[in-house]
């Protein structure tokens, strides 16, 4: 009678650290969320890698700028545009260092758009209105790896996933973007 009760608190234990282990992302990306829409600067400071966040952001924006200066004719057929892509990614990293704080995070996070730091920050008039109409999808890409894409409903074809990455047994952090655009011809 005891064996039985100690082997079924052991499975209870070991399914019980499961359950905490797999939930882990999800209540840390609940927090993220919850602190972005209260704009708590802190809170997001404490779930934020931020040198590993801008990294990211650094190699999706040139990722990007490259993409349109190759689809754009003026830019790929002219000696500019070659200077252009030499000289993009050292500007726009300064940029993206100085732009990538907690409230362009919480930012990021109630209006499922990248931060575009080659244009001065003016909100919308509906920005406001439009941070309900946030979709969001949840998964794991890997063992270590969490993502939660938003997508704002009146751009369906724009997508921004949020990167949060294990530190540790049961510590995760935002550490990563991946902008999905489907509306490029």
């Amino acid at each position: 009678m005891i064996k039985k009760l100690v082997v079924g608190l052991a499975v209870a234990a070991v399914a019980l650290f499961a359950l905490a282990w797999a939930a882990a992302p999800v209540f840390a990306a609940q927090a993220l969320i919850r602190a972005a829409k209260a704009g708590d600067a802190a809170r997001i400071e404490q779930l934020v890698d931020f040198p590993a966040l801008r990294q990211s952001l650094k190699d999706e924006l040139t990722a990007e700028l490259a993409a349109h200066m190759r689809r754009d004719p003026r830019l790929s057929d002219s000696r500019l545009g070659g200077l252009g892509m030499i000289l993009a990614p050292m500007l726009l990293s300064g940029a993206v260092d100085a732009a990538v704080t907690p409230e362009v995070v919480a930012q990021m996070v109630t209006t499922a758009e990248a931060p575009d730091p080659t244009v001065p920050d003016k909100p919308e008039p509906d920005d406001a209105a439009d941070k309900d109409d946030i979709h969001q999808a949840w998964g794991y890409r890997d063992m270590n790896a969490f993502a939660v894409t938003l997508t704002d409903r009146d751009q369906p074809d724009q997508r921004l996933a949020l990167i949060l990455e294990r530190r540790g047994l049961f510590t995760w952090k935002l550490a990563a973007v991946d902008i999905q655009n489907d509306a490029r011809p």
